[in-house]
């Protein structure tokens, strides 16, 4: 694994360009686009982890397939697909999708913006969700950061009244088209206060990112991960929820995640 993730940081640290920010500069955390933007990008995303299951934190190896747009209006569309390729052989999917607006600014590329959204998901057991998320960012030539507050209701009577899963993510620009930075995450924070907490309790991620956006290059490449462990348990046993750090079965792990975007109108 070590030699896996000195392998993709060379490759993007070998690639050049001049650009702000990328379509999606983060693993964790969304962002929204704006009209000056390229306005639909497809992207493909592995994951490696270990003592971890969900979307993001397979235990194994995960794959993930998505599309972001622009809509208009301040409107942005993020939808993914993802499969999971289990140690012990077998493969399960989860789906979900947004739509995000942004309520302050969201007109030019940088500076302050927030939007709200809506969106409905469905995990690896089939189970249904109703999604929303709050978004913050500020973007400048030579820094950006960006932050996430997720609520999930989910139609299942096993499962939380309600989730919230929260992220942030910092980059600072270190050359022409590289950035470099942190992400953050937080995941069933109800386990602070719920003893019964659905997916074994809250859990959290720090760990480094890496963000390379060429300006003469449809394709754009992130790479972040890190270790992910328990602030809180509970006895229930973990649920197949998509979480964006994935539920640990036992003890805590890590997980490491790599994304190549495809602009395609640049």
């Amino acid at each position: 694994m070590k030699k896996i993730l000195f392998i993709a940081l060379f490759i993007l640290a070998g690639l050049k360009g001049i650009a702000q920010n990328s379509i999606q500069p983060f693993l964790f955390t969304l962002n929204t686009l704006t009209g000056d933007k390229s306005y639909w990008n497809l992207h493909y995303s592995g994951t490696y982890g270990e003592r971890t299951t969900g979307q993001f934190g397979y235990d194994g190896l995960g794959q993930q397939f998505g599309v972001k747009g622009y809509l208009g209006n301040r409107f942005t569309l993020y939808a993914t697909a993802a499969i999971g390729f289990e140690h012990g052989g077998g493969v399960t999917s989860a789906q979900q999708a947004e739509v995000i607006r942004d309520l302050v600014g969201g007109k030019v590329p940088e500076g302050f913006r927030m939007g709200a959204g809506l969106g409905l998901s469905r995990d690896w057991s089939n189970v249904k969700s109703a999604i929303s998320r709050i978004t913050l960012s500020f973007d400048q030539t030579k820094w950006l950061a960006t932050g996430n507050l997720r609520f999930e209701k989910a139609f299942d009577s096993s499962r939380d009244k309600l989730d919230f899963i929260s992220s942030l993510g910092f980059q600072h620009r270190i050359s022409s088209g590289l950035f470099l930075g942190f992400e953050v995450v937080g995941q069933d924070l109800e386990g602070f206060w719920e003893k019964d907490e659905a997916e074994g309790g809250a859990k959290l991620m720090v760990g480094p990112s890496v963000n390379l956006s060429p300006s003469t290059s449809k394709l754009s490449f992130a790479i972040s991960g890190g270790p992910v462990f328990y602030a809180t348990r509970s006895n229930a046993i973990p649920s197949e929820a998509i979480r964006e750090i994935g539920t640990l079965a036992s003890g805590n792990g890590y997980s490491i995640r790599a994304l190549i975007n495809f602009n395609l109108h640049k």
